[in-house]
């Protein structure tokens, strides 16, 4: 796993994930991460090429990770990301997206 992060912003995007959009990472693992059986998700990681999660799957954990649309370079990035992969997973679910992100 490559990073331009340091692990104290690694720390801070997955605390701000899992506080703010353990839901959105849910959707995020079931539409774009091959789990759609999945029952719970936490960003369990961060780096240049993707986002990285702990999925509930059948009573276990499985890690899931889910590729960038480019390698990030800079912690900006990662919201723009995110915000891309909630919304193209809502989609491909069915789900209407929330408005401002």
């Amino acid at each position: 796993m490559s990073t331009p992060f340091t692990p104290d912003v690694v720390e801070a995007i997955k605390r701000h994930m899992n506080d703010d959009h353990a839901d959105d990472s849910l959707l995020i693992c079931r539409a774009l991460g091959g789990r759609p059986e999945a029952t719970s998700a936490v960003t369990s990681g961060v780096d240049a090429e993707a986002i990285e999660f702990l999925a509930t799957v059948e009573g276990r954990e499985v890690t899931v990770r889910v590729p960038w649309s480019t390698t990030l370079t800079e912690r900006a990035q990662v919201r723009t990301e995110v915000v891309r992969l909630y919304r193209e997973a809502c989609a491909a679910l069915g789900v209407p997206a929330r408005g401002e992100h």
